[in-house]
């Protein structure tokens, strides 16, 4: 198979698809790999390391779509690559397609097959190919926070560890999943006061074993949601519903009744935000101040950190590329159910539940397509 790897054009975003490392695994197996010329780059990788991992470097984008069979990326592909995309083409990257119907609309008019990572699922119920990306913007979110809140970014001034004789900062998190997890780590380890919410108490008893009362568990009603979020200097948004649009938990009334200055970080914003007042923001511009608040919401914040996560992203994502290319895409999806669960778009029909509900489009079963 011919693999393809576009350099990613969305704003500030330096992630790539392959490492030469994967690119090496790939070619031993007899595939073809072709990247766009310094499409690494960003992540600390060079034209000679692809080429001397067996790759071809193309001069463009548009050679890479033209001859791939299939193409790998990082990010949902930007409008001015949709027509790039054919019948029958692959495409594996993050699509994040709820809340997002205009790239919807091009992948169906592609007719290409869309493979997502973030909704891909394992034997033990979790999305392994997004909790790279959930550890590593779970981690930023407290950097992010820590740094908004200083006056100089026109914070509140709250130092998010406090010191001796002076209360720490509050951080509330909301959703206590991976993303949820590794910004408390973080707080915590900054010696912040950590509060995370989250509806299932079993995960919430783990939490309370992990981090050994060094955070409160709440269970997340809307009362509390209300009480802790009002009281924050910094709260993260780390709700996930599995491909589907992040349920608003956040209300602008919430957000009018916290203290002017303090941050709010939307991790859920890739999902249409879990924020009454979040909209998408870029690295360029990252925050916006609304009803006296700072909203960080950058929609790709992994791309900031971009040799980390891309590493971190390819020693998830190989595995599945190589079933892709030595099995092609019926067969490595049908022997695994939760392989199959990534299927979003299969040449013109949605395949995913909870996208097609979400965007109002009838749904296909992707078994009766491939079988």
């Amino acid at each position: 198979m011919l693999i393809g790897v576009p350099k990613e054009v969305k704003n500030h975003e330096y992630r790539f698809g392959l490492t030469p490392t994967s690119v090496r695994e790939l070619t031993a197996l007899g595939h073809e790999v072709i990247v766009e010329t310094n499409g690494g780059k960003g992540a600390g990788f060079e034209n000679e390391h692809y080429t001397a991992a067996g790759a071809k470097i193309a001069s463009s984008a548009r050679e890479v779509f033209e001859k791939a069979d299939m193409i790998i990326k990082v990010k949902e592909p930007q409008p001015q690559e949709y027509g790039l995309l054919r019948n029958g083409q692959i495409l594996f990257t993050y699509l994040h397609l709820a809340p997002d119907p205009e790239q919807a609309e091009g992948l169906i008019r592609s007719e290409c097959i869309a493979i997502a990572y973030e909704t891909v699922t394992d034997h033990f119920g979790s999305l392994p190919l997004l909790a790279p990306m959930s550890e590593v913007a779970g981690r930023m979110s407290i950097q992010a926070g820590a740094h908004y809140l200083e006056k100089g970014q026109g914070g509140s001034g709250v130092l998010l560890g406090g010191v001796a004789s002076v209360t720490p900062g509050k951080v509330v998190i909301l959703g206590g999943g991976v993303a949820g997890a590794n910004a408390a780590r973080m707080a915590v380890g900054l010696g912040a006061q950590v509060i995370i919410l989250d509806k299932n108490l079993r995960r919430l008893k783990e939490l309370d074993l992990e981090f050994g009362g060094r955070v409160q568990t709440i269970y997340s009603t809307r009362d509390a949601v209300e009480n802790y979020v009002t009281d924050a200097d910094l709260v993260v948004g780390a709700v996930l519903i599995v491909g589907a649009a992040a349920p608003r938990l956040v209300t602008r009334d919430m957000i009018r009744r916290m203290r002017p200055g303090s941050v709010v970080v939307d991790l859920a914003i890739d999902q249409g935000g879990c924020i009454e007042t979040s909209r998408p923001t870029t690295h360029a511009e990252p925050i916006y101040i609304e009803d006296n608040i700072i909203h960080y919401c950058v929609t790709n914040m992994p791309g900031g950190v971009a040799r980390t996560s891309t590493v971190a992203l390819n020693n998830v994502t190989l595995p599945f590329v190589i079933a892709l290319a030595q099995k092609g895409y019926r067969q490595a999806m049908l022997e695994d159910r939760h392989f199959l669960n990534g299927l979003n778009v299969y040449k013109g029909n949605i395949t995913y539940e909870a996208v097609a509900r979400d965007l109002q489009k009838d749904f296909v079963d992707p078994v009766s397509l491939l079988q």
